[in-house]
């Protein structure tokens, strides 16, 4: 049944926290240490040479001259079977060893968790780590000292981080294809992370070694910035085209072989959009309402801020100065997505947002980022801007990426950044999961006339099929990434009528014609620590693919949007004409929609609520945007079929394994933008938010319907969590603070039982947003006042605990479809009653 408007969200109120229950830990099985004699064999001359070396006294020069070895201020690489818990604390009773990061590694059939620890030694705890190995070969270790008894037996690898480690093969890629048609001597920007040392002298010291070889080498550094925060330490530098060859061959010569270097890439460049159909935007009616003060703030390009659909509705701030150097015909994206967050999709016709929108400008001429800032040291100066000046801002969208930084399993800076301002601000980030645009090969079809005669069904499985072969090249653009904020994909959805798609589809083929889908261009998870990502699907457009012949099979390539398949939306003007409309897609409107949509929330429960929900701490209220955000999200069943059939893995105890290859196209599924505003005659929608302290519980009571006792028909329970995390920056641990719902214990009276098409209870729980769903048809059994006292546990911090309350947003829903009379009933046991703002 349609949402519908007069059916607000209800209230409820958490009861007081209590204790977390404490039951019997579940024990981490050990994984099995390696035999001695092996590690004796593999790493035992390491620490002969280390110990020869030191018997000399004075031997810091002799041990940096092998670049191999191991030497003070040189990151150290411990790689190890499984994770060594109390490791951390060990470091730190080494004096001079300094942990940087501490990272889970893909797994493999003989380690299900192997482990990298970086770690940075001076040269007394050289001294140390060699007495610990040779009193550990001993059997000499005393206490306190376990934990590296661990490490030695379970040691799989010790090196020093080295020229393969600070240029990765993808960064390779990249720079090779910057470097075509470069003589030596032209200067390539590039962004140069360095080992984070938390000591200032050190960072220093590091940063001065840097710029000396960058110097010599006829190189200039650009910008820098460091970032304490969360573990940041960066140059940016122009180089000349030898010397980036250097790095490309991975030369130990180089700047690829300077110790202080952890990782080199090209500049990041932003991911771009194209407004096609270029039209004259229709004369605005007059219109006369005072626009509120913002809550919702857009970084992105500089927009056309005078044209007629947002001149009213713009509060732009640019402290970077970018809007004197960029041309109004280039001003493209952020044009594009300021008109698609006032006014969604022009096509519905909806009503714009009630408040202004506070713009910072982050993309400049070109919509390119500023040549000469980097893209963390811009955002974070914004952001923190953001906040001093509009203390009212709850949400920022983010339609951007750095298609120069795929998501490979370590977190980005940028997405560091964001996860640590979300928590210390309390904002929600909605950002874009990413477009990628290349063309690809579709195996089994000899050419385009063969692709397009072919029906939906075969369509359909032959893209699923393609793209999970090319999925490690279609991963999440950084920052989507981001374990706080909303990671938002493209869904094949716009409001093109049948006349203009019928003109698109000859001469471009739709590759999900019968179903809803995550585009084919839009990114794939899953995301950090194998969380749920993209979050949530919006409407990005119905992508249409153009095809190319190839002399084995075609290649294809998402086409541009268009009047036959986009969203349309305010665009630059075109030769000479102001005040353009036309068409954009992808990730960064689906992104922008998402952010509307939680604009939309707000205001509704700002209009049903009044004083009492303002008066919510912005951080609670961020939180809660971001659960009834996620939580109305569902897979599209038939597109879940075919993705389960199509990649299986088939047999008994795969369910899980087909899960995770849903959710890498779906995330938690597609959002219908009214239901995440509204409830229905037949579904009542619950919100409720609060503060938890460390090991603690809230519990919220959720009304039972007796409307649906005894009724043999489909219903669901479903609930989700959402918070904001503290995060540890270099520690596996990142994610510091986990919330969970408790399976409640009244699912077998209501007849309901964990959702077949929904995230199971494990990949749910590895973010910071959590959605539970479950579903029966059997004739629940419902007492008069029965509630479901819904539970929200915050489990031990992970590591380092955290003594701050950290605050969450809880959404619940009871839904029988058909059964008209569940709203009404529930809101009338609703304390106190819901009051219309007057």
């Amino acid at each position: 049944m349609p949402s519908d408007p007069t059916k607000p969200l209800l209230r409820l109120t958490p009861s007081a926290d209590q204790p977390r229950p404490v039951g019997r830990a579940r024990p981490i099985p050990s994984p099995a240490a390696f035999p001695r004699d092996r590690q004796t064999g593999s790493f035992g001359p390491k620490f002969t040479r280390l110990a020869e070396i030191l018997a000399r006294g004075e031997g810091a020069l002799e041990l940096r001259a092998d670049p191999a070895g191991l030497a003070p201020e040189r990151l150290l690489v411990f790689e190890v079977r499984g994770s060594i818990s109390r490791f951390a604390e060990a470091i730190r009773q080494v004096a001079g060893l300094e942990l940087v990061d501490e990272e889970e590694l893909e797994s493999d059939e003989g380690d299900k968790q192997p482990v990298t620890y970086l770690l940075v030694p001076d040269m007394l705890a050289l001294r140390s780590l060699e007495s610990l190995w040779r009193r550990w070969q001993a059997g000499q270790l005393v206490r306190g000292e376990t934990p590296w008894a661990t490490v030695f037996e379970h040691l799989r690898d010790l090196r020093a981080w080295g020229p393969d480690d600070r240029v990765q093969s993808a960064d390779r890629t990249f720079l090779s294809s910057i470097l075509e048609g470069h003589h030596d001597n032209d200067l390539i920007r590039l962004e140069i992370e360095l080992v984070f040392r938390a000591n200032e002298a050190s960072a220093r010291q590091s940063e001065e070694e840097t710029t000396r070889a960058l110097i010599a080498r006829g190189g200039l550094v650009l910008s820098r910035c460091r970032l304490p925060e969360i573990s940041y330490h960066a140059l940016l530098a122009d180089i000349p085209a030898w010397a980036v060859r250097e790095i490309i061959a991975r030369e130990i010569g180089g700047i690829a072989g300077l110790d202080a270097v952890m990782h080199i890439r090209p500049q990041s460049e932003a991911t771009a959009v194209e407004i096609g159909d270029p039209e004259d935007t229709p004369q605005a009616e007059q219109q006369v309402a005072e626009l509120g003060e913002p809550i919702l703030a857009i970084l992105d390009g500089v927009p056309v801020s005078a044209h007629r659909r947002l001149a009213r509705h713009i509060d732009l701030d640019d402290p970077i100065n970018l809007e004197p150097d960029a041309l109004v015909v280039t001003r493209a994206h952020g044009t594009a997505m300021a008109s698609l967050v006032i006014h969604g999709d022009l096509n519905r016709g909806e009503a714009p947002l009630p408040r202004k929108i506070h713009m910072i400008p982050v993309l400049g001429n070109n919509d390119d980022f500023p040549p000469d800032r980097l893209i963390v040291d811009m955002i974070y100066l914004a952001v923190t801007r953001l906040r001093d000046q509009r203390p009212g801002i709850v949400m920022v969208n983010l339609s951007l990426g750095n298609r120069y930084r795929p998501f490979q399993n370590h977190l980005s800076p940028w997405a560091r950044l964001l996860d640590r301002l979300a928590y210390r601000f309390g904002l929600l980030f909605v950002v874009s999961a990413g477009n990628q645009v290349f063309p690809f090969g579709m195996p089994g079809y000899a050419t385009s006339r063969d692709y397009e005669a072919a029906d939906a069904a075969s369509r359909a499985r032959s893209m699923v099929e393609t793209l999970h072969g090319v999925m490690a090249d279609r991963r999440l653009l950084s920052p989507a990434e981001t374990i706080n904020g909303i990671t938002v994909g493209a869904a094949n959805i716009d409001a093109i009528g049948p006349a203009e798609r019928g003109a698109l589809a000859r001469v471009l083929i739709d590759p999900f014609p019968a179903h809803v889908a995550a585009n084919p261009s839009s990114s794939l998870g899953p995301g950090f620590a194998r969380s749920v990502k993209p979050d949530i699907l919006m409407p990005g457009a119905r992508e249409h693919m153009a095809c190319v012949g190839n002399h084995r099979h075609i290649d294809v390539r998402p086409a541009m949007a268009s009047r036959g398949a986009g969203l349309k939306v305010a665009a630059p003007p075109r030769d000479g004409r102001e005040n353009q409309d036309g068409y954009s897609n992808g990730t960064s409107a689906a992104a922008a929609l998402a952010s509307r949509t939680c604009h939309r929330i707000h205001d509704a429960l700002e209009a049903t609520y009044g004083a009492a929900f303002l008066q919510i701490p912005a951080a609670q209220r961020a939180v809660l945007l971001k659960a009834l955000l996620v939580h109305p999200a569902q897979w599209p069943r038939e597109i879940a079929e075919v993705i389960k059939t199509t990649l299986g893995p088939t047999g008994r105890g795969q369910a899980s394994k087909q899960k995770d290859n849903i959710r890498r196209f779906l995330g938690y599924g597609y959002v219908d933008a009214e239901d995440a505003l509204a409830c229905a005659a037949d579904r009542a929608t619950f919100f409720a938010t609060g503060v938890l302290e460390p090991n603690r519980i809230a519990t919220i009571d959720v009304p039972v319907p007796v409307a649906i006792g005894g009724k043999t028909r489909p219903h669901s329970l479903s609930a989700t969590v959402a918070w904001f995390s503290p995060v540890l920056p270099g520690r596996k641990t990142y994610r510091s603070s986990r919330l969970k719902i408790v399976t409640p214990a009244e699912l077998d009276a209501l007849a309901v039982s964990t959702e077949r098409w929904h995230p199971d209870e494990n990949q749910s729980n590895r973010g910071t947003v959590s959605s539970r769903r479950w579903s029966g048809a059997n004739a629940p059994v419902v007492t008069p006042n029965m509630t479901v006292p819904l539970v929200v546990q915050r489990d031990p911090d992970q590591s380092t605990a955290v003594d701050e309350a950290i605050p969450f947003g809880v959404a619940v829903t009871i839904c029988m479809p058909g059964e008209i009379g569940i709203y009404d009933e529930v809101r009338a046991r609703v304390v106190p009653p819901v009051q219309a703002r007057p």
